[in-house]
């Protein structure tokens, strides 16, 4: 899977309009990043990707780069 991709499914997935979202995208600056994208993130590592995340480790996260690193 490609960034670009794997950015498409993160914009998908937070239901953001499709090419607004960059590697640099601070988390935070996302209007639809709250509690239930954090949980929709990790049902997405585990039922995509079969990675177990946990929700600490989102949290620690702080642009679009670093949930895209943790895809691979």
């Amino acid at each position: 899977m490609t960034v670009k991709e794997k950015i498409n499914l993160l914009e998908e997935l937070l239901l953001v309009e499709k090419d607004t979202l960059k590697e640099t995208t601070e988390l935070n600056s996302i209007g639809e990043w709250d509690s239930m994208a954090v949980i929709s993130v990790i049902a997405m590592f585990d039922s995509v990707f079969g990675k177990d995340v946990k929700t600490e480790e989102i949290k620690k996260f702080k642009t679009v780069k670093d949930i895209i690193d943790r895809m691979e």
